[in-house]
């Protein structure tokens, strides 16, 4: 297969498909599928609500370069280079659950032809793609991988809400089942990518190459949570510890936080279970890991502490949440910890108000039983607590929010520090 003879499809059209097959619509033949009919509807009327693509390049990709989204199958038919884009998510128990992803591949061999490419963008554990996806391939189309089709990888690096770091300008890391499929794989992202690209040795490299990425921010936020621990029982601002400590030149720079959203809250349990089947305890992950996802509860707790510090009834008050997406200046609410500080609360009062100009109040209550305001409330609060960093956040006198002896609390450490009772 030529370059030049290359008709792409992208199964998926959320956070990472919909970019990818919009820049891959500006050199090749592309065709977008996903199974949510409303959000294929959504795409071809030219408009994006994840916000991730912005509706005039939407716009221009259906108008000059006849970019189309499916539900249906018969439209992809004639595809030869098939991307998929779906979610990896972990169930209940922080198991991999790869059923998206064994459905996209369920579909892909529905389609298959003899001589085409399957490349898959999901973040997966070593091994999953030949040992998972593949193979179901194979059963559904009938085919022999590695005869009759071929596969490839090439990790997705959407960081959503990030107009700097758009997909265009990301260096991706690409890999093939043959040394001349990788070739292949690698000359097609290169021709759409500003900054080129990584050929890794081998598919299982670059399964390993992305799933560490999340991995070790992961355990470096984990680091910063735990000296925000730490410094708060000892009276020290953990902010003006992380100043001092980063007049060194090679101090690295991170702060406390919530950890959530689609990658750095989830990939790390997809290494630590493969992990565990090689007879490798991976302690510093795992740890990592539960001192990440119980830092909701930790900050709600310090909200409580902060409000009998200064003689504020915690029974039955009133709270304000500021933001309940998992990152600023963006719609997703995917794996958000606000959620897990809002639940704590709920234990002391039913009086919990979540205002979030960015979020979709029905998603909000369909994923976690929330009610949310876009607009924000005219009252006043018993405590205040600033969970995201948006820009209209920012802007808000914070301070007037504030009822009698009433507590503000900075999750994010972005407000000025006289108008803050507490930070993380």
């Amino acid at each position: 297969m030529k370059t030049e003879d290359i008709r792409i499809c992208v199964i998926g059209l959320g956070y990472v498909g919909l970019p990818l097959a919009r820049l891959f619509s500006t050199k090749f033949p592309t065709i977008g599928f996903d199974m949510n009919q409303s959000r294929v509807d959504a795409l071809m009327s030219g408009h994006d609500a994840t916000l991730e693509v912005d509706d005039a390049l939407l716009q221009e990709a259906i108008s000059k370069y006849g970019f189309v989204c499916t539900t249906d199958l018969e439209q992809i038919r004639d595809c030869n280079f098939y991307v998929v884009a779906v979610p990896t998510p972990v169930d209940r128990n922080n198991h991999p659950d790869l059923t998206p992803l064994l459905g996209a591949s369920h579909t892909v061999g529905q389609v298959i032809s003899r001589g085409d490419v399957v490349v898959y963008e999901s973040t997966v554990y070593p091994g999953v793609t030949e040992e998972e996806c593949l193979p179901q391939v194979e059963r559904v189309s009938g085919l022999k991988f590695n005869e009759d089709f071929f596969a490839g990888y090439s990790p997705e690096r959407i960081n959503p809400g990030d107009k700097e770091h758009t997909v265009e300008k990301i260096r991706k890391v690409t890999s093939g089942s043959t040394p001349e499929i990788a070739q292949l794989v690698d000359s097609v992202y290169n021709a759409v990518l500003i900054n080129g690209t990584h050929l890794a040795p081998s598919i299982r490299v670059a399964e390993a190459s992305k799933i560490i990425e999340n991995s070790q921010r992961d355990v470096n936020i984990a680091f910063m949570n735990e000296l925000a621990k730490i410094f708060n029982a000892m009276g020290i601002d953990t902010n003006d510890v992380l100043e001092a400590a980063a007049s060194k030149w090679n101090f690295i720079r991170l702060k406390p936080g919530l950890v959530g959203g689609h990658c750095i809250s989830v990939d790390p349990y997809y290494l630590i279970q493969k992990a565990q089947v090689y007879g490798v305890l991976p302690r510093l992950m795992t740890n990592a890991r539960r001192l990440n996802d119980g830092m909701g509860d930790y900050v709600a707790n310090q909200v409580i502490r902060c409000m009998n510090l200064r003689g504020v009834m915690v029974k039955d008050a009133r709270y304000l949440l500021l933001g309940i997406t998992f990152k600023e200046n963006c719609p997703d609410i995917r794996n958000t910890k606000v959620v897990d500080i809002y639940h704590t609360l709920s234990q002391y009062s039913s009086d919990i108000t979540v205002y979030d100009p960015w979020a979709n109040p029905e998603s909000v209550q369909r994923a976690y039983g929330i009610q949310i305001q876009n607009h924000l409330p005219q009252q006043q609060f018993d405590a205040v607590i600033l969970c995201v960093a948006h820009s209209q956040f920012l802007q808000l006198d914070v301070r007037s929010l504030v009822r009698g002896n009433g507590v503000v609390y900075d999750v994010k450490g972005v407000l000025d520090r006289h108008v803050i009772d507490a930070r993380l």
